[in-house]
């Protein structure tokens, strides 16, 4: 159920700068709440989270020839963790 919810890590600079304050970026599922994301990841990674802040991006217009469309939208989430929490180890292994 909870890796419904949380869907891909976020594996980017701005990302690798966080993990030194506890700060992990995830893309989640577009209709989950910051209750249910907090709730995942302290049941996914045995964490303590301290705060949510989420993010919907649009999809970006792209053209094939002479037809256009959207690339799908997206949500991320940004999970801070307290300071007495354990680092999740995936991103541990990836420094």
């Amino acid at each position: 159920m909870y890796e419904d919810i949380i869907i891909k890590p976020v594996l980017t600079e701005k990302g690798y700068d966080g993990i030194a304050e506890k700060r992990y970026t995830f893309i989640v599922k577009k209709n989950a709440n910051k209750t249910e994301i907090k709730i995942a990841v302290e049941k996914m990674f045995n964490v303590t989270v301290k705060s949510v802040n989420t993010v919907t991006c649009p999809g970006k217009y792209k053209r094939m020839g002479r037809s256009g469309g959207y690339t799908s939208a997206t949500k991320k989430a940004i999970v801070t963790l307290q300071a007495d929490s354990k680092p999740i180890e995936y991103f541990n292994t990836l420094s």
